[in-house]
C-alpha cells in the first residue's frame, strides 16, 4: 500500500527502436529458451546431487529466476506494446531484482570459498564442505536475500509517486524508479548506498581472499600439468567471477558524465539476460560429468 498518487508504471523498454520490436522478441525469446533449458541440466541430473554440485544448482535456479523476473514481461511489450506494468509488479520486480543480486553474490563467494577448501585444503574438503554445510550456505543465502529484498520494497513503498511514471528501462530497476519519487529520498538513496555497499563488499572479499591463497597454493606445484590441472578446477567459476563483477562494476562505477541510458539497458541485458544463458556452457567447457549430462539429453531428444 503506498499513499502515492500513481497505481501504475510504463516501461519504455526499447521504444527507441520501434521497427525492431518483432525481432527483438524472437532474439529474446531464443535467449530464453536457451537459458531455461541449459540451466534444467544442473538441477535435473542425479550426477550433480554432491557437494560441489549444490551451489551449481543454486546459480541455476538464480539465472532462470533473473530471466524469468525480466522477460516475459519484456517479451510482452515487444509483441503487444503493452508495456504498463501496475504499481505492485513494478515493487515485486524490485523486490526480485534485489533477492536475486544479493544471494548471487553470497553464492558466488561460497563457491569460492569450495574452491579454495578443494585446492588449499583437500585432505579435509569432505568435513568443511558436506552437504549439510552446502546446503546451510545457500539456504542462509537466500534468507539474506529476502530480508534485504523486503527491506529495500519496504523504503520504496514509503516514498510518494506523483509525477512521471515512465521507466526508461527494461524491468523496474532500482535506481530507475527512485528516480521518479517526489518526496526527499536522500536518507532512503544513503541507506541503500550504504546496505549495497556492505552486502557487495563482504562477499567481494571473501571472494578475492580465497583466489589469492588459490593462486598462491597453485603456483607453489611443482609441474606444469599439475598446475595445469588444478587451476581448470576452479577456471570456469573465476570466468564467471569475472564477468558478473565485471558487468557490474562497469555498470554501477562508470562516471554519471561518460554513461547513457542505453548504455544502462545494455548493461541489463548483458548481467540478467546473456550471462545466465551462458553460465551452464562456461561450466560445460571444463566438467566432464556437464558433458556427459549435455550428450545425454542430445541423445534423449534427437534419438
Amino acid at each position: 500500500m503506498t499513499n502515492s498518487t500513481i497505481t501504475e508504471f510504463v516501461l519504455l523498454g526499447f521504444h527507441e527502436l520501434p521497427s525492431f520490436q518483432l525481432s527483438l522478441f524472437f532474439i529474446f525469446v531464443s535467449i530464453y529458451v536457451v537459458t531455461l533449458v541449459g540451466n534444467c541440466l544442473f538441477c535435473l541430473d542425479h550426477h550433480f546431487h554432491r557437494p560441489m554440485y549444490i551451489f551449481l544448482c543454486n546459480m541455476s535456479v538464480l539465472d532462470m529466476s533473473f530471466s524469468s523476473m525480466v522477460l516475459p514481461k519484456l517479451l510482452d511489450i515487444f509483441l503487444t506494446g503493452n508495456n504498463v506494468i501496475s504499481y505492485n509488479g513494478c515493487m515485486t520486480q524490485v523486490f526480485f531484482f534485489v533477492l536475486l543480486m544479493v544471494t548471487e553474490y553470497l553464492i558466488l563467494a561460497a563457491m569460492a570459498y569450495d574452491r579454495y577448501v578443494a585446492i588449499c585444503l583437500p585432505l579435509r574438503y569432505s568435513h568443511f564442505m558436506s552437504l549439510q554445510v552446502c546446503f546451510w550456505m545457500s539456504w542462509m543465502s537466500w534468507t539474506l536475500g529476502v530480508l534485504d529484498g523486503t527491506l529495500y520494497v519496504f523504503l520504496i513503498s514509503s516514498c510518494t509517486f506523483c509525477g512521471s511514471n515512465e521507466v526508461d528501462h527494461i524491468f523496474c530497476e532500482l535506481k530507475h524508479v527512485i528516480k521518479l519519487s517526489c518526496s526527499d529520498v536522500h536518507t532512503i538513496k544513503t541507506l541503500i548506498l550504504v546496505l549495497g555497499t556492505i552486502i557487495g563488499f563482504v562477499p567481494s572479499v571473501m571472494t578475492l581472499v580465497s583466489y589469492i591463497y588459490i593462486i598462491s597454493t597453485i603456483l607453489k606445484i611443482n609441474s606444469k600439468e599439475g598446475r595445469h590441472k588444478t587451476f581448470s578446477t576452479c577456471s570456469s567459476h573465476l570466468t564467471v567471477i569475472l564477468l558478473f563483477y565485471g558487468i557490474l562494476f562497469g555498470m554501477y562505477l562508470m562516471p554519471k558524465s561518460s554513461f547513457s541510458m542505453d548504455q544502462d539497458k545494455v548493461f541489463s541485458i548483458l548481467y540478467a539476460r546473456v550471462i545466465p544463458m551462458l553460465n551452464p556452457l562456461i561450466y560445460s567447457l571444463r566438467n566432464q560429468e556437464v558433458k556427459k549430462a549435455l550428450h545425454k539429453i542430445r541423445r534423449y531428444i534427437f534419438y
